[in-house]
């Protein structure tokens, strides 16, 4: 029988492991997925159907919306081989099939449609003629030209790539790409690390060292389509009881009135936490069973309480769902919003609301498989064009930094695209030096001063807790968002 100390630790593990996608196996029997040759197109996963079934309503909306489009910063340090570069790149693409996908009307649904692989050019720019002091800033602004480039899902390619040179020694690989093709794990955990090892090879006249892939995304998407439905029940019924009697509607005050429906519009500010604050919630979250994640997320929960003076607090995260061994290796979108609601009613100590927050956490990865679309059409509730359904506020973060070659370095959401899906999401990084930090806003109803003073909120009640962990959520700092309501 385990101990308590035992029993949080097991939990802590288990969320670690939901967390990077590594979900238990399907009842279904067989877990593996399988490569099989079909003659007719793939169906979309039903996380694709999410993504484009909403970039469809936000371009009719807007035209010419950008909320999906995503940014990636490749930052080497050192000489560059750009032919080699350019190899590695176009074998990417090769090996991947999700990345030469385009995305079709087909009847009442949408299909996936896999392209040969064709001739595949990286876009180089030398800033080197540029005053040094000038040449970040042209830099940016080639990666926002980008950035802020309609992708078209019927004719793809569905990403962009430019190498910029900054200095002898200094490039930029910018990638911009719609988000219906890649997630955190792609980028973290499979594009950076063939990268770098496709480089390497090539760099040096050897032939590439990755294996070919097993299966492609396509697999995964028709399996999905074949057997998770039957687990789909079992799910419904646990949000139906986990949601119910808590409204999803988060009070946050407002510097504009909002709109009678969403603009889509959106805008980044970056923070840095140091590292002491990194090392220090790392501690208390392994003395307590919990991981980094849980902490930063009942921190930040602690605040929107003190935002709202609500003690129901929902928001949401990004679910992993990468439940088969050989999906960890594909370059594709494996994610599922799922809303977390936290009871912060009674004033519980914030030790107490990281047992409620942890289990919160398990219980909804436990059951992320069932789509947020389809969540939205079982639950049904209130249509507001206005807001994003269920909750309007999210909370994730980034995969773990992979061990690669020094010289190597990656960074998301460097850049404004203009786009954004909800009025705020919060993601965090942890980093060898620090937890860097995006908050992700609609600039309709929030002025840039606000979230910058939402960030030096967050901050100071992370201090507050770490203090004294044991006191009331009561007695933690109160702080008010905008100078006035909106």
């Amino acid at each position: 029988m385990l101990t308590g100390t035992e029993l949080g630790e097991a939990k802590r593990a288990l969320t670690e492991r939901l967390l990077s996608g590594d979900l238990p196996p399907t009842s279904t029997g067989d877990s593996r997925l399988t490569n099989q040759s079909y003659n007719e197109p793939a169906p979309l996963s039903y996380y694709q159907e999410q993504v484009y079934g909403h970039a469809r309503i936000a371009a009719n909306s807007v035209p010419n919306s950008l909320l999906y489009n995503e940014s990636v910063t490749i930052h080497r340090t050192g000489s560059v081989d750009a032919a080699a570069l350019e190899r590695s790149l176009a074998e990417i693409v090769r090996r991947h099939q999700a990345w030469r996908t385009t995305f079709h009307e087909f009847g009442e649904s949408a299909v996936q449609i896999v392209h040969p692989a064709s001739h595949f050019s990286l876009p180089k720019v030398d800033l080197r003629n540029l005053p040094r002091a000038l040449r970040e800033q042209a830099a940016s602004e080639l990666a926002v030209e980008d950035l802020r480039r309609p992708f078209n899902l019927d004719r793809g390619p569905l990403f962009r790539f430019k190498l910029v040179q900054l200095g002898d020694d200094q490039y930029r690989l910018f990638l911009a790409a719609h988000q219906i093709i890649l997630d955190g794990v792609s980028v973290y955990h499979v594009l950076l690390p063939e990268l770098v090892s496709l480089y390497e090879a090539y760099g040096n006249n050897r032939p590439s060292p990755l294996p070919e892939l097993a299966v492609q995304y396509t697999d995964f998407s028709r399996r999905q389509r074949k057997f998770e439905t039957s687990s789909f029940r079992r799910d419904v019924a646990y949000w139906r009881k986990q949601l119910s009697g808590h409204a999803s509607l988060l009070e946050l005050p407002t510097d504009h009135p909002r709109a009678s429906k969403q603009s889509f519009k959106g805008a980044i500010e970056p923070f840095v936490l140091p590292k002491g604050t990194s090392c220090a919630l790392k501690k208390l979250s392994r003395d307590h069973g919990v991981t980094l994640f849980v902490s930063m997320l009942a921190g930040f929960s602690v605040l929107l309480h003190r935002y709202t003076a609500q003690d129901h607090i929902t928001l949401g995260t990004l679910a992993p769902t990468r439940n088969y061994s050989s999906a960890q290796k594909l370059l594709g979108y494996f994610l599922n919003p799922v809303p977390l609601h936290l009871d912060l009613s009674d004033a519980p100590t914030f030790l107490d609301l990281l047992q409620r927050t942890r289990d919160t956490v398990l219980g909804a990865l436990s059951h992320s498989a069932l789509p947020f679309h389809l969540l939205v059409k079982e639950l049904d509730p209130a249509p507001d064009p206005s807001r994003n359904p269920l909750y309007q506020v999210q909370f994730s973060q980034e995969p773990p930094m992979p061990p690669v070659s020094s010289g190597w370095n990656l960074t998301p959401m460097d850049f404004e695209s203009g786009g954004a899906k909800l009025d705020l999401y919060l993601v965090v990084d942890d980093r060898p030096d620090g937890i860097l930090g995006r908050v992700q806003y609609n600039p309709d109803i929030f002025e840039r001063t606000t979230i910058q003073r939402l960030v030096l909120h967050y901050d100071a009640t992370l201090q507050a807790i770490l203090a004294n962990p044991r006191q009331s959520t009561a007695e933690l700092p109160r702080f008010s968002l905008c100078n006035h309501g909106g």
